[in-house]
């Protein structure tokens, strides 16, 4: 390897005994800095013969180009790998120099052709976003008309490549001196090269334009408000399906690979239609579940209405009265169901027009997510009343007070019921008493929550990413004069929820304050710095207008006379949509709480026991599915009356250090397919393979997976993890 151009910047000593100013007392741990530098980074590159490769790299933080290298790389049989290598270690070197973290890079697409897992190891080895873009080695035309020249090409959304149209710019040759652009003895028009160093330079302007606020990748949406994940496929998270296949057993593998073949044999479409392109779990799922699909070339959009806070007011509310947890005088109005059902209209009519996803000739399965979309399923009837549409409800539905007379539960039930039940199909949470007895149970079918372990949610960060997103958390604790988390001197429990009034956060400040008075009580040799801290947070949801208030709530009843000791402990943050940031404080807790009341699936459970985090969680909902009691971790009844044996645990689980360890290791190994996104792809590919065929499935209130595994002879081996079966039983 020869370097032709160095790294001109110098870190500073002084800079860097200044940032790591924060106290490092635990050991093991890699030593904290206070703050790291947010920067972006442009890779080009370019084969000279076969055992020689250049690479250029160019560094941006965020105004100016500040440096860049150049090399000559010795490559030998592992080409590509000898690239990546050289990429990666180049970048963790200038990182650990300056006290940087690269958060996106511009990749040129003639290096990743050159080193096609390149972006694969930026996203899961250094937490560096790829944004990919075809960058000539020649001087373009401009184009200005970019939605014309990059307008959405198919029902998956991809866009034509970045460059690919525009035309090369030439200039004649007779205008040169001999000595320009290679002009000697030539004549006619010449091409204007594009160094390596212009190349990358330009790939990591590009990839800036794709950042907003926060320092977060923008979320696009498209034409008929298509969501075009990971910017219509410009951002490359993961290229390798290996990748995905580590995730998952044979068996689930195998299952979706036999169903994506027939899929994509037969091109069927398939669209996803829900209420917000972010903030809410489903968004999250469809998010990870289209950029995998994608990944399998199998035909999958999807696709949100205009958002509308008036009409999101509504179904928030429509959401607390069907969990039982809004107030007995809140009602469903007429002009309420006048004005959901007019903006569900308009939003429904914009698709099933020509040229739309449901028009004839789109989407050849439907599935509608949720209560705030069922009243597009009449209208897409009557346009195509052939096309299959399955109704997925992703929420807690108190089916025992929907049948009382005259309830707010009632209601609301009657008013979605007349339009899901024109559905060929009800998923629901594998729960018992979710599923209301009007939904013939021949249409029932079971599925769970999932997650995805490499998004940036659950994949595992490196110590430099990891400290700089516990920085980040340190400054805005301090731009909202919030409690600071001591983390690393302190450890700390934490419970990672949006602000509901569901999520049972008054009984996590109550447990925590009996189990620091047991700890107290119980092992006076600590000191209250010894304590363990307390972290609640989480992101807020586009159609959740509650959670203000609930921080409001939160913050006054830990401020009050009860817990008013052990407030300077309790940090309460409403957090930026970062999933690395959740994924960082999950990861550096010692405990998870999830103490929630009323609960649907929260899929964050398997997420703390995905990463060997201990959980203490609440017998409501489809947690108790994901919770072995007393082996990865504990349930507790929901409610008040649960908050002792929350505390008995969690001193059990801070002060006996080899319980903690073997629940630890337990938790890891003992996660369920099911949850993650091979496991939930699978069943979608299933229902639209079905359907496909002409079958009208009647699953009798049994699971999709086991449905799936049976009809594509992949039977469950001896000791691999489900979620618990049992007989839904309906209300």
């Amino acid at each position: 390897m020869s370097v032709q151009h160095q790294f001109q910047s110098l870190p500073s000593a002084a800079v860097r005994r200044r940032l790591s100013s924060v106290v490092q007392e635990k050991p093991n741990m890699v030593a904290p800095f206070s703050s790291l530098t947010p920067m972006w980074l442009g890779l080009a590159g370019s084969a000279i013969d076969q055992s020689k490769f250049q690479l250029a790299l160019a560094i941006h933080d965020g105004v100016y180009s500040t440096d860049f290298t150049s090399a000559i790389v010795e490559v030998g049989k592992n080409k590509a790998n000898d690239i990546e290598t050289f990429v990666l270690q180049t970048i963790r070197k200038f990182s650990s120099e300056h006290l940087c973290k690269f958060l996106g890079a511009g990749v040129t697409t003639t290096l990743l052709k050159s080193a096609p897992n390149l972006a694969t190891r930026l996203w899961l080895e250094c937490d560096i976003v790829p944004i990919i873009f075809n960058i000539k080695p020649y001087h373009t035309d401009s184009v200005t008309s970019i939605n014309i020249k990059h307008r959405i090409s198919s029902t998956t959304g991809s866009y034509v490549p970045s460059g690919a149209e525009t035309p090369t710019l030439f200039v004649e040759a007779s205008h040169l001196d001999q000595a320009q652009l290679g002009a000697a003895g030539t004549s006619g028009r010449l091409p204007i090269p594009r160094t390596l160093d212009e190349q990358a330079d330009s790939a990591v302007r590009k990839c800036l334009m794709y950042y907003g606020p926060n320092n977060s990748p923008r979320l696009t949406i498209g034409p008929r408000n298509q969501v075009t994940v990971d910017a219509a496929g410009k951002i490359h998270l993961i290229d390798d399906l290996d990748k995905y296949k580590e995730t998952v057993r044979p068996g689930t593998w195998n299952a979706v690979i036999k169903l994506a073949d027939e899929l994509r044999e037969k091109k069927i479409k398939i669209g996803f239609f829900s209420s917000t392109p972010q903030g809410g779990g489903v968004a999250l799922m469809r998010h990870a579940l289209i950029r995998f699909l994608t990944l399998l070339d199998v035909d999958a959009a999807w696709y949100v209405p205009n958002p509308s806070p008036a009409v999101f007011r509504i179904t928030k509310d429509n959401h607390n009265r069907l969990q039982g947890v809004a107030a007995p005088e809140s009602r469903l109005t007429q002009a309420d169901k006048e004005k959901f059902d007019e903006w569900i209209a308009k939003n429904t009519l914009r698709w099933t027009a020509e040229g739309g996803p449901l028009a004839p000739g789109g989407v050849d399965i439907a599935f509608i997510d949720d209560p705030q979309m069922p009243g597009s399923i009449p209208i897409i009837k009557k346009v195509r009343p052939d096309l299959p549409i399955v109704y997925r409800s992703h929420i807690e539905i108190r089916s025992d007070l929907v049948h009382i007379s005259g309830s707010p539960q009632e209601e609301v039930w009657d008013y979605l019921w007349n339009n899901i039940k024109l559905a060929d199909l009800f998923i629901s949470h594998p729960v018992n008493k979710f599923v209301p007895d009007d939904v013939p149970i021949e249409k029932v079918a079971l599925l769970g929550a999932a997650t995805d372990w490499l998004d940036g949610l659950n994949k595992d960060l490196d110590p430099l990413s990891s400290a700089y997103y516990m920085g980040i958390f340190r400054d805005l604790c301090t731009t909202q004069k919030m409690h600071q988390l001591q983390w690393p001197a302190r450890e700390y429990i934490v419970q990672v929820a949006r602000f509901d009034p569901a999520k049972g956060i008054p009984h996590v400040i109550d447990s925590y304050s009996k189990f620091r008075k047991l700890l107290r009580k119980s092992q006076s040799e600590l000191t209250e710095e010894e304590h363990p801290q307390l972290l609640i947070c989480g992101h807020g949801a586009v159609d959740d207008p509650d959670a203000s208030i609930i921080y409001d709530e939160v913050t006054q009843l830990i401020a009050s006379e009860a817990y008013r000791e052990f407030a300077h402990d309790i940090v309460v943050m409403r957090l930026p949509p970062s999933d690395q940031l959740l994924n960082a404080l999950m990861a550096n807790a010692r405990i998870a709480l999830q103490l929630s009341t009323r609960e649907g699936f929260e899929v964050k459970v398997s997420e703390a026991i995905h990463t060997g985090i201990p959980i203490i969680a609440s017998q409501t909902g489809g947690i108790p599915l994901q919770v072995e009691h007393g082996k990865s971790g504990y349930l507790t009844p929901p409610g008040a009356e649960g908050t002792d044996a929350v505390a008995k645990h969690l001193y059990d689980l801070y002060t006996d250090e080899q319980l903690y360890r073997n629940m630890s290791q337990y938790a890891k190994t003992h996660v369920s397919d099911e949850v993650g996104t091979v496991g939930n792809a699978a069943a979608w590919l299933y229902l639209a393979v079905m359907y496909s065929r002409g079958i009208k499935i009647q699953p009798k209130g049994a699971w999709l997976n086991d449905m799936l595994r049976a009809e594509t002879n992949e039977p469950y081996v001896d000791g691999e993890p489900r979620l618990p079966r049992a007989p839904i039983q309906m209300q």
